[in-house]
């Protein structure tokens, strides 16, 4: 088939991967514009335009693709390319950009978008955070024809895999990832048969996933160790769950629940045989690894080498 590909991060270029490696014919790839990134702030194409330009396939990368938005000439100028390019089918996976019902209507099998949760839940920007953070005890892909709606639309195509109790977004991402690209080449596959049946989404169980704010990273130690647990793994790795000790911002990568000493109070950190532990409102975690600014994530042990603690420090 002839694809159309928009997506910007890691997840679509595994996706896209796949379906170059399936056989199908990328005519056309749409990304975000590069963005300026790293302690130089240079300016880094995504992931997707780093694969396609790597295959020698043509990369669009409008501002917006709103004829009335903000950017009208860049969205005109992609709607006339996009008819202009023979294409069977869209694929988007996270884009980021709106795609008006003028784009979904172009190709003849429309825009099928590939989520990373079993919608209707976790509908947004950030599924898999969300499904870490709430404690979800699976997850998986949604290949959905894509409608005017946020993630809305029929699914084509869902499969389901357990979360498992250490891992990150960093580890679900990449499982989902693979998963995805495997999915929609099936998808791609059974397309011109006939062979799917679209199903409506439920109406029960709706659930939305903002976008990750880094406000959210600061840890309120008042909270459950459940809870905190689980937000340090969904923040990993961005924004990074932290803390404040002695006026100093630490970042919390890894920890595990622990039972709280009865005489600790919420915040304070307890040293014990080269480990340490934080009381929480309910419970105690025990840090794993830490990171002050402008070091590296190191290990508990490696970190106390180089930072000061005591059972006297806590928490803000």
């Amino acid at each position: 088939m002839k694809v159309v590909f928009a997506g910007t991060p890691e997840f679509a270029a595994t996706a896209l991967a796949a379906i170059q490696a399936a056989g199908h014919e990328v005519v056309l790839v749409l990304t975000q514009p590069d963005r300026p990134a790293g302690r130089g702030m240079q300016l880094h194409a995504s992931a997707v335009k780093q694969f396609a330009l790597q295959h020698q396939i043509p990369v669009l990368q409008p501002m917006s693709l709103k004829l009335d938005g903000k950017y009208p000439e860049q969205a005109h100028d992609a709607h006339e390319l996009l008819k202009a390019t023979p294409h069977d089918v869209m694929i988007v996976a996270a884009y980021g950009l709106i795609l008006p019902e003028s784009i979904l209507t172009i190709p003849l099998y429309g825009c099928l978008n590939i989520h990373a949760s079993l919608l209707p839940r976790w509908r947004g920007a950030a599924p898999i955070h969300r499904a870490i953070e709430a404690g979800d005890a699976e997850t998986g892909i949604t290949i959905m024809q894509m409608d005017q709606g946020l993630d809305t639309g029929a699914m084509l195509s869902m499969q389901r895999i357990p979360i498992a109790a250490a891992d990150t977004t960093t580890a679900l991402h990449d499982k989902l990832a693979e998963l995805g690209g495997q999915m929609i080449v099936s998808v791609l596959q059974q397309l011109p048969t006939g062979g799917l049946t679209a199903i409506a989404q439920p109406e029960q169980g709706i659930t939305y996933a903002a976008k990750i704010a880094k406000e959210e990273a600061a840890l309120d130690f008042a909270l459950p160790a459940t809870v905190l647990e689980r937000k340090i793994r969904a923040f990993n790795p961005f924004p990074g769950a932290c803390g404040v000790v002695n006026g100093v911002t630490l970042k919390l990568w890894c920890a595990e629940l622990a039972e709280r000493p009865d005489s600790a109070k919420v915040g304070q950190l307890i040293l014990q045989d080269h480990m340490l532990l934080v009381a929480c409102g309910e419970g105690a975690l025990r840090l794993f690894e830490l990171q002050k600014p402008g070091g590296k994530r190191l290990p508990t042990a490696e970190f106390l080498k180089g930072f000061a603690l005591d059972d006297k420090s806590c928490f803000e």
